[in-house]
């Protein structure tokens, strides 16, 4: 019995030693090159006199990783928007912008529209 055991342990050994075994070729079928190249957005200065700041409640946030910072980035990637940040415990927003490029409710449409249309609710807009 003993020696069954040891055969057992042996086969399990070289099946494992040959199926994690890594293959360190790459074949040109599977070989993946990018020729993309990306650049990150450049934020224009934004003049003092036309910041404004808007605080709004939004209503449907599930979560802080996918709901908090799906309308956190949303928002922050809008032309005219110096800084966008989501509250998910306060289900606070306070969006830092540029009065003439975006007002409120362009930014209440954004977040709104985020997800499938139906799922965030903008309230309490105060700006």
């Amino acid at each position: 019995m003993n020696f069954t055991k040891s055969i057992a342990a042996i086969a399990l050994a070289g099946l494992l030693f040959i199926s994690c075994k890594k293959n360190t070729e790459e074949t040109p079928s599977t070989k993946v090159t990018s020729t993309e190249t990306t650049t990150p957005k450049v934020k224009k200065e934004i003049a003092a006199a036309n910041l404004q700041t808007a605080s709004f409640k939004v209503d449907g946030m599930t979560c802080a990783i996918g709901c908090a910072k799906t309308i956190e980035s949303e928002l922050s990637d809008l032309d005219g928007v110096q800084k966008a940040t989501v509250d998910f415990d306060k289900k606070l927003a306070t969006v830092t912008f540029d009065k003439t490029v975006q007002n409120p409710e362009s930014l209440t449409k954004v977040v709104e529209a985020t997800a499938d249309g139906k799922t965030y609710k903008v309230s309490n807009m105060k700006s």
